[in-house]
């Protein structure tokens, strides 16, 4: 089934509301309009035994009344009213019952007792008519007793209610069309700021992600969605223009040592080349296809990081142990260059051993590789509260604030000049990715002269 559009959902939705509220209404109004009409006919049954009361009780002549039934059925009108008249202990007088209706037996209303609501009485016809009945008994001038009988028959009101009840949902029928069809009008114009979104959202591609939607004319309800939109483009396009930065630059690493492996192989195969020649030809060839591979691994790392496809086995570490571990590993290449490597301080904390070694690893070898010869490097250890920080400080020029921004992007050399073919510019990034997956962060520090610090800090 093709799903249904928001718009129509909506209308028929309100309307349905809409024809209920009016149906619940119309339901009351009905309740109440009935009623009434009972009340009305009650009062009538009561005003016509109140009428007979007074003009029986004023000497009127009952042979009389026995003698002239047709006034009283010109009374009834062209109703099908009840009115009887009939002495206690004797015969009845006058029977007008055009219907032949037969009363269920009550007890009479005593002649001094006034008439009220609650003395009439209620009954249904075997053809479904209500009918409203008083039963008062009257005095005569010369102290006999007579029973007056009236009903009312409310077949008036029964037409009157069943024309009410069809105009009524005929009513309710016309609104429930009506609203639809207004409703449905309002809707589409009311959901034109997002059909004018889509649109805008349609228009955008690869090659425009620096498009924003407007937020001008846009209702209150949809600015926070807009918003929230353009917040994704942002990361969006930050995102791919990182990738497409990363594209490029990987390409152009790749290409160093493949070039320098094509024109070492052209300038073997130039002219005969003994056999010495070729041992170093291929010894040349194979740093440059180490290169290649420490790229390719270091690229898969981080790919995997990115998508949190690592796997972080977190186990209790000694830090001091780590770092002196690490100080022994680095101390043949940190004396080449006459430094030396020394470890302070111990606590402990939770993570994954070998991604600690590593990033922890990459952090010294820049420390050597950048810093100044003769010097020291410092592995420190220092508890905090909330975590653990490891510092890694060694002398060398400071960093620029504007390059300490991109030290942690692929590829990015802060001083490319004194950069060796070794390096290439991921190693900060694995830094960075091994931090992330461990909830902490890397972050660097060049406010004491001649002193870079970087810092590693662990959550507790």
């Amino acid at each position: 089934m093709r799903p249904v559009s928001l718009t129509l959902r909506s209308t028929l939705l309100f309307a349905l509301v809409a024809s209920l509220v009016l149906s619940a209404v119309g339901v009351w109004l009905y309740g109440q309009m009935a009623q009434e009409l009972a009340r009305r006919s009650e009062y009538q049954v009561i005003g016509r035994v109140q009428y007979f009361r007074h003009l029986l009780a004023d000497d009127f002549p009952l042979p009389q009344l026995s003698q002239n039934p047709g006034l009283f059925e010109n009374m009834m009108g062209n109703e099908r009213d009840v009115i009887r008249f009939r002495l206690h202990q004797g015969a009845t007088l006058i029977n007008v019952n055009p219907s032949h209706l037969t009363l269920p037996p009550v007890a009479s209303l005593p002649a001094d007792r006034p008439l009220a609501l609650s003395a009439v009485h209620a009954v249904v016809t075997p053809d479904g008519v209500p009918v409203r009945y008083l039963v008062a008994d009257v005095r005569l001038a010369d102290g006999r007793m007579l029973e007056i009988t009236a009903a009312h028959l409310m077949v008036n009101e029964q037409h009157l209610l069943a024309a009410f009840r069809w105009r009524l949902v005929g009513a309710v029928l016309g609104a429930f069309t009506l609203i639809a069809m207004l409703g449905y009008l309002v809707l589409r114009r009311g959901l034109r700021p997002l059909r004018r979104m889509a649109r805008e959202m349609a228009a955008i591609h690869p090659a425009s992600l620096s498009h924003r939607l407007s937020e001008q004319d846009a209702p209150p309800e949809l600015r926070q969605m807009t918003r929230a939109f353009n917040a994704m483009l942002d990361r969006l396009d930050e995102g791919y223009q990182r990738l497409t930065q990363f594209s490029a630059d990987l390409a152009h690493e790749i290409r160093t040592p493949v070039n320098a492996l094509m024109g070492h192989c052209q300038v073997a195969l130039y002219q005969p080349r003994s056999a010495a020649e070729y041992e170093t030809l291929l010894a040349n060839n194979m740093e440059e296809l180490e290169r290649i591979s420490r790229m390719v691994e270091n690229i898969l790392f981080l790919a995997r990081a990115s998508h949190a496809q690592s796997v972080v086995k977190p186990v209790a570490l000694a830090l001091s142990q780590e770092t002196q571990r690490i100080c022994d590993y680095f101390e043949g290449v940190a004396a080449e260059r006459g430094m030396t490597l020394s470890c302070h301080g111990d606590a402990q904390i939770t993570a994954d051993a070998m991604m600690v070694q590593r990033a922890l690893s990459n952090l010294v070898a820049n420390a050597i590789r950048y810093g100044e010869p003769e010097s020291d490097i410092a592995l420190t250890i220092a508890p905090q509260a909330g975590g653990v920080a490891l510092h890694v400080d060694n002398c060398g020029a400071p960093i620029p604030p504007v390059q300490q921004a991109k030290l942690f992007d692929r590829f990015y050399r802060a001083d490319a000049a004194r950069s060796d073919g070794a390096a290439n510019g991921l190693g900060l990034a694995i830094v960075r990715a091994i931090m992330d997956l461990h909830q902490g962060r890397v972050t660097p520090d060049c406010s004491t002269p001649g002193r870079v610090r970087f810092t590693l800090w662990f959550p507790a």
